[in-house]
């Protein structure tokens, strides 16, 4: 494991010393202690300390516990932020050890987890505290949580605490990605390819195209936050997660830089490798010279990729699925162009994905374009609303795909 490294930062006359052991895509994660055979092994002081009911604080520290979160990805993610005084760690270079047990409720055995990173040297007039923060993901259930923070001096600080993770009743019907009771760590690659899916065998399978728009809520952002993009990868994992479709084609765009940053065609299932690697090469935060000089020129880019993908001769596609966050330009795509597009045989969908809908209720430019094309807009704010939407432009595409077929047979008859 490599350690996440300690940023220093000027704050009101003293040196604030912030360690993130934020356990999220890109940094660094905590390890699962997996035993190569029987139970888990452990330092026989750490393991007392573990099944002691007393806090121990020779190494004095705060433990704040949240309340288990729901996530994009359908998993609870259960996080905590550990506070320690710098005065603590003055002195030459050390090294601290976090160590904890998550135990589900009426389970005899628990899933361990270490973290070990290093401590630079510290000045005697360093001030200030330090901070860490751990996730975990869990499934609905309750959970026991053991656990203690050691440095090299052997001084232990430890803290006990219990965490209930429960879908409300109105979700009930939600299906989750993790199961009752079950302990993960935060996979640290969000592009990650999908395992294989036992697909439905069918004489007409489903062919779905979707073209989304990685881009940050803010428009002139300069990157994608982590949130952001968990809930666009959520929502193409929705749909590349589903058995009834067989093809699927993915268009990925970024409105910033006006620009298709990935395109695949016509495959049994979606390559996020390959999508990842493209995203993580946008440059965001900058403008190309010809788009500035080039009046409407981001209108022009939305008319010409929806025009050019809808009308696509060689797509024969059961529903086309706009997804991202909004599109705000000066001048939407023009009503002659959006009158061309609506004559589609296939339903229109646009997965609107809006952190705050409050602050911008306005319909943007392609949900003005669904509109016309007689389509289905979703707002997607929350974990629930990506469960419902899809589940909704499921049993749409299928009624259409029937109500298609039985309009074509009645034809040849």
């Amino acid at each position: 494991m490599v350690p996440k490294s300690w940023i220093g930062l000027g704050l009101a006359g003293h040196r604030v010393l912030l360690v993130s052991l934020a356990l999220l895509p890109c940094l660094s994660a905590q390890e699962i202690i997996t035993p190569t055979e029987g139970p888990v092994r452990l330092l026989p002081s750490d393991a007392a300390i573990l099944e002691s009911p007393e806090n121990r604080k020779d190494l004095p520290c705060t433990v704040t516990p949240d309340k288990p979160v729901l996530g994009f990805d359908l998993k609870y993610h259960v996080n905590f932020e550990v506070m320690l005084s710098l005065r603590e760690l003055v002195g030459s270079e050390n090294q601290l050890t976090m160590v904890f047990r998550v135990t589900p409720e009426g389970h005899p055995d628990g899933t361990y987890f270490s973290h070990h990173f290093q401590v630079p040297a510290i000045d005697h007039d360093e001030g200030g505290p330090a901070y860490l923060n751990g996730t975990f993901n869990v499934g609905e259930g309750k959970y026991h949580v053991d656990w203690l923070m050691r440095d090299r001096s052997e001084r232990m600080c430890s803290f006990h605490w219990d965490s209930e993770a429960s879908l409300p009743p109105k979700d009930k019907q939600m299906t989750l990605e993790i199961a009752t009771g079950a302990v993960q760590a935060i996979d640290p690659e969000i592009f990650k390819q999908e395992p294989p899916i036992q697909r439905e065998q069918k004489q007409a399978p489903l062919n779905v195209k979707v073209m989304m728009n990685f881009a940050p809520q803010d428009a002139n952002g300069s990157a994608l936050q982590p949130l952001e993009t968990r809930a666009l990868l959520s929502m193409l994992r929705s749909i590349a997660r589903e058995p009834r479709i067989a093809k699927f084609s993915v268009v990925a765009y970024n409105m910033q830089q006006q620009k298709v940053i990935y395109r695949q065609d016509d495959s049994p299932q979606i390559d996020f490798p390959a999508l990842g690697q493209a995203v993580k090469s946008l440059r965001l935060g900058t403008v190309d010279l010809k788009h500035l000089v080039q009046k409407h020129s981001d209108t022009d880019f939305l008319t010409q990729l929806m025009t050019s993908e809808i009308k696509d001769p060689k797509d024969s596609l059961d529903a086309l699925i706009f997804a991202g966050p909004k599109v705000m330009l000066d001048d939407g795509v023009s009503p002659e162009t959006l009158k061309q597009l609506t004559d589609v045989k296939f339903p229109v969908f646009y997965m609107n994905y809006n952190a705050n809908p409050q602050l911008n209720p306005w319909r943007d430019a392609i949900g003005t374009a669904v509109r016309v094309l007689k389509g289905a807009e979703f707002t997607i704010s929350r974990p629930r609303d990506l469960f419902f939407a899809w589940t909704e432009i499921m049993g749409r595409i299928v009624k259409s795909k029937v109500g298609r077929a039985a309009t074509a047979e009645a034809t040849l008859h």
